[in-house]
């Protein structure tokens, strides 16, 4: 019998509609409830394509005895962190304080009936593991406290909420300077795998930030540790596993430090964030390969992850439970379907070594498809083994896909579209559709929303990174396309976002229920604040200079923790870079420097570079007018020098 979360929208909790535990959403009817019958509440937060969240679904919402527990001594409510990163933001602090330590998913925290947290974990096991009692021990040993002891329990969740709201506004802030660069360069440099590519040990993550940094420095600088770091690791990405060679796209991250084995989940914005980068190192090197797979990536998420020009949210690790049983072979099925093929034996033996697929395997007896050079595709066959492993493929279940529509990350999946039809035109048609479905499904009577399905009306607000993302992406379409319609809803969103969430320097990630501050760090992807900073700077130099108050304001304040820790807030130090990007510019016309001509970013207010229609040349513009074609950066300078 379907639980109350046959009614919601989410995917994730749509998963949960049928368990045996009587699920609620966030909501009055919860809250209501556990105040009435005096009970705790059970939160369960996770997300669609979690692998853990599903184990412990498995494990314990599906198992009967454990829900009747819940059911009669809880009010459990389940969140779609996706849906709501608001909630999810305020728990993760929550957890934070509580175990000195960064939180996960599927995250676990028990609340009393006004809505306070006195006890948090992620994964909880359905027999004693790991250190930790039994999950439906837990629940009886919390039941037990929550009759007997709730004054104390009161107590504490008082003192944590306590500490999540300090008093301290105390500003620390310190000089904004160039010498970022090198300590951002120097952090990256002891970090940085030599063998294998990327920074610090398993599990590595693909850190797009990072190294769209580092591309960039080495714009700046030309320094080639900081482009050696950059192409090491996206070729060592690209090498197969969590590159998947065989549908395209990328993986969440990988579970060892060789790339090889992944967390097989494919995101929207590790997809749409790694195209970027792969596209600025082919700008960088001009060499095709890197090209190539942002092309490939990019062509993996219209064919696979959209739907009326829209991109779903994520694709699931999981196949009939098991995980990464879509991704990986068998040696013998390989073997008969290239002998089906009429691929000669020899040849065959010659792919098996290629792709790196043995009888033993290298993932649990299986084969992930893998090449032991990127680069090095120039195989007999090659081609055709790709087309074959596909349809093999075929005749499996799919992933299950999480096809919320997400304001953020397709403003992210949209605007590498837009970057990928400077180089290939074929690709601006579908980035302009692709916005204009995004701005008429979420934009609505001058408001904003979060996410929504596609053909349902939206009903959750949008969030800073919804502005910050969705602005960023309107410039660049403006940039491209010179449509100021574009840029007349970029300035409309960026006054709304100022109005709700900037807070005399500081950001908000979220208003209303759970206020939340905007981060400076990096995690999944770049902070929301430095994107929205990254779109003031441009509304200053395309629309008016009195932007660049609110953005130098904000990096005051944030200049410290910023200053300090470079590596960690890497999309905050671009922007510090780039505000300081005139100094740059003298800089480099001092020492005769010719930073990349395809920067967008290296040129001082009001002015912008943009491509003229035929990719040879490039025009200057401000807001109101360009001013001629310039070849490279030495006849930039020579235009501004005379304005």
């Amino acid at each position: 019998m379907a639980n109350r979360l046959k009614n919601e929208h989410s995917p994730y909790l749509q998963q949960h509609a049928n368990n045996p535990v009587d699920w609620y959403p966030w909501g009055d009817e919860a809250f209501e409830k556990a105040k009435k019958e005096n009970k705790a509440i059970f939160l369960s937060i996770g997300y669609s394509s979690c692998h853990w969240c599903h184990v412990m679904e498995e494990e314990s919402f599906e198992d009967i005895p454990t829900a009747e527990i819940l059911n009669k001594n809880f009010i459990s409510i389940k969140v779609d962190r996706e849906e709501r990163p608001d909630i999810d933001k305020h728990f993760q602090a929550v957890y934070q304080l509580m175990n000195s330590t960064s939180g996960g998913w599927p995250t676990s925290i028990f609340l009393t009936q006004e809505l306070k947290p006195f006890y948090s974990a992620t994964y909880i096991p359905d027999e004693p593991k790991y250190g930790m009692m039994s999950f439906s021990s837990l629940l009886e040993v919390i039941s037990d406290k929550y009759k007997n002891e709730k004054p104390l329990l009161t107590q504490k969740a008082d003192e944590v909420l306590g500490f999540l709201k300090p008093k301290n506004d105390k500003i620390e802030a310190t000089k904004l300077d160039l010498s970022i660069i090198d300590r951002f360069t120097n952090h990256a440099k002891q970090l940085f795998d030599n063998i294998d590519g990327g920074f610090n040990k398993a599990p590595k993550f693909p850190q797009s930030s990072i190294l769209n940094l580092l591309l960039d420095i080495h714009r700046i600088t030309n320094d080639k540790d900081t482009l050696d770091m950059a192409l090491s690791s996206l070729s060592a990405m690209a090498r197969g596993g969590l590159r998947d060679l065989v549908d395209g796209g990328f993986c969440r991250y990988s579970t060892d430090d060789l790339w090889l084995v992944p967390h097989f989940e494919k995101m929207t914005y590790d997809n749409a964030l790694l195209s970027e980068v792969y596209l600025k190192a082919y700008h960088a090197t001009g060499d095709k390969f890197y090209k190539d797979i942002s092309f490939e990536t990019i062509d993996f998420m219209i064919d696979y992850m959209s739907e009326d020009s829209l991109f779903y949210s994520a694709s699931d690790a999981d196949t009939e439970g098991v995980e990464g049983k879509y991704f990986v072979y068998s040696y013998d099925e390989v073997v008969q379907a290239f002998t089906k093929a009429s691929i000669p034996s020899h040849d065959i033996q010659a792919l098996l070594n290629s792709l790196n697929i043995t009888k033993d395997g290298n993932f649990e007896s299986q084969n992930i498809i893998r090449l032991n050079d990127a680069k090095d595709t120039d195989i007999p066959h090659f081609k055709n083994a790709i087309k074959i492993l596909q349809k093999i493929r075929k005749d499996r279940i799919y992933p299950f896909i999480d096809k919320k529509i997400i304001v953020s990350w397709n403003a992210m999946m949209i605007k590498s579209i837009f970057r990928a039809s400077r180089v290939d035109s074929s690709y601006l048609k579908g980035a302009i559709q692709s916005l204009d479905n995004l701005l008429d499904s979420m934009y609505i009577n001058s408001q904003l929303y979060h996410s929504t399905l596609i053909g349902k009306k939206p009903k959750i607000k949008a969030f800073l990174e919804d502005y910050a993302y969705l602005i960023e992406t309107l410039v660049e379409a403006y940039q491209t396309t010179l449509d100021e319609r574009y840029l007349v809803i970029a300035t409309k969103l960026t006054n709304s976002a100022i109005e709700q969430y900037f807070d005399n320097g500081r950001w908000k990630f979220s208003r209303g229920e759970f206020e939340t501050d905007a981060d400076i760090y990096d995690s999944s992807y770049s902070s929301s604040l430095a994107i929205m900073l990254s779109g003031l700077m441009s509304i200053s130099s395309l629309v008016d200079v009195v932007y660049k108050k609110f953005v130098f304001k904000t990096l005051e304040i944030y200049s410290y923790d910023v200053m300090r820790q470079p590596l960690s807030t890497p999309s905050m130090s671009r922007m510090i870079i780039r505000y300081l990007k005139d100094d740059i510019i003298i800089k480099a016309k001092e020492k005769k420097l010719k930073p990349h001509t395809k920067d967008l970013d290296n040129l001082p207010h009001p002015f912008s570079l943009l491509r003229n229609d035929t990719n040879d040349g490039f025009m200057l513009c401000n807001s109101s007018a360009c001013f001629g074609q310039e070849k490279d950066f030495d006849g930039v300078l020579d235009v501004l020098s005379k304005r």
